[in-house]
């Protein structure tokens, strides 16, 4: 079990705060709890400070995989500037979602090792983020046939599984998303043309009166009207 670090008292205050103006300019009905976590004896998630979600809107919450739920953990550990080491330290959860999940990844890391195990090929897990990655390596921490690493870049990072003797293999090319447009870019840089110039502007290829003559040159001037 690692010392604690954080504290209700030392950070709840900051917490509350935050996420009392996040949800209400968000619209989300949802109430909360920060409480200092107990100690406990599994080491998979150690936490200083739970948070504790409850309310109406809490299917929102878990919903697409805790998406929500995890962001908002996300934004207020970089609102509190905590470093990266220390993300594990405060945990967000409802409807023991986490407990639920960590059982789950756990469950996924023993197929995957009797897997490899059983057909002396590797296995690859979808992209995790780093708290589900570390769930993964602690469950085959004591299977000696098997061992995991990690790999990948950014949102794509994940676990891969290997037998005991295979070296790694090579990590795939990292392609990097093309960069989105918003409305807040400004207006979009002009296009490039050709040798010809823009297609609207028909000043240089002549129109009717223009370079290529009109009516009146087809058959040579018309005599006065009488």
């Amino acid at each position: 079990m690692t010392e604690r670090k954080y504290s209700v008292a030392a950070i709840g205050l900051r917490i509350d705060g935050f996420l009392d103006a996040t949800l209400q300019n968000g619209g989300i009905k949802l109430t909360y709890e920060i409480q200092d976590a107990a100690p406990a004896n599994e080491d998979f998630e150690t936490p200083d400070v739970m948070v504790k979600f409850s309310g109406p809107d809490v299917d929102l919450l878990l919903s697409n995989r805790a998406e929500l739920l995890l962001a908002l953990e996300h934004v207020t550990m970089e609102m509190l500037r905590m470093p990266s080491e220390d993300h594990s330290r405060i945990s967000f959860d409802a409807n023991d979602y986490r407990l639920l999940r960590i059982e789950e990844l756990r469950l996924s890391a023993v197929a995957a090792a009797d897997r490899v195990k059983r057909t002396g090929e590797h296995f690859r897990f979808n992209s995790m983020n780093s708290r589900e990655r570390r769930v993964i390596h602690l469950s085959l921490r004591n299977e000696p046939a098997v061992r995991s690493e990690s790999c990948g870049a950014g949102p794509g990072r994940h676990v891969v599984v290997y037998p005991a003797g295979m070296p790694s293999l090579p990590e795939p090319p990292h392609v990097p998303e093309p960069p989105r447009r918003s409305m807040y870019d400004g207006p979009r840089p002009p296009a490039e043309h050709g040798p010809g110039g823009p297609r609207g502007d028909r000043r240089d290829r002549g129109g009717r009166g223009g370079d290529r003559g009109g009516r009146g040159d087809r058959g040579g001037p018309r005599g006065p009207r009488r």
